[in-house]
């Protein structure tokens, strides 16, 4: 039981390591030229980070990636509108600062 355990947090920790890459990316994109290919790229790394995270038991991050790839899409389907660039800025906050908080708690490296 408890080598299981041990198992499990190795995931959680590589999970959090690639998900803090994948945040800094999203970060990068968001501080970068909005282009279409920036857009898409956002919507697929929220959206993995969105399916990867449940399943590693991290359902806030799961949330914020769901809520960050919601926003993207909106804006790439509806263009533009009052108050969006703020809710992805503030879903890419969030998201970072779950993932913070997590490799806090794991240790991560």
């Amino acid at each position: 039981m408890m080598m299981v355990d041990l198992e499990l947090d190795d995931l959680k920790r590589e999970f959090l390591a690639e998900a803090d890459e994948k945040v800094r990316e999203i970060q990068a994109k968001l501080d970068g030229e909005q282009t279409p290919e920036a857009w898409q790229r956002l919507t697929y790394l929220a959206h993995q980070l969105k399916g990867s995270g449940g399943s590693y038991g991290f359902q806030r991050i799961s949330t914020d990636a769901a809520e960050l790839e919601a926003a993207v899409e909106s804006l790439s389907t509806e263009g533009t509108r009052p108050g969006i660039d703020d809710r992805i800025q503030q879903h890419a906050f969030n998201l970072r600062a779950e993932v913070d908080k997590r490799m806090r708690e794991f240790a991560v490296t």
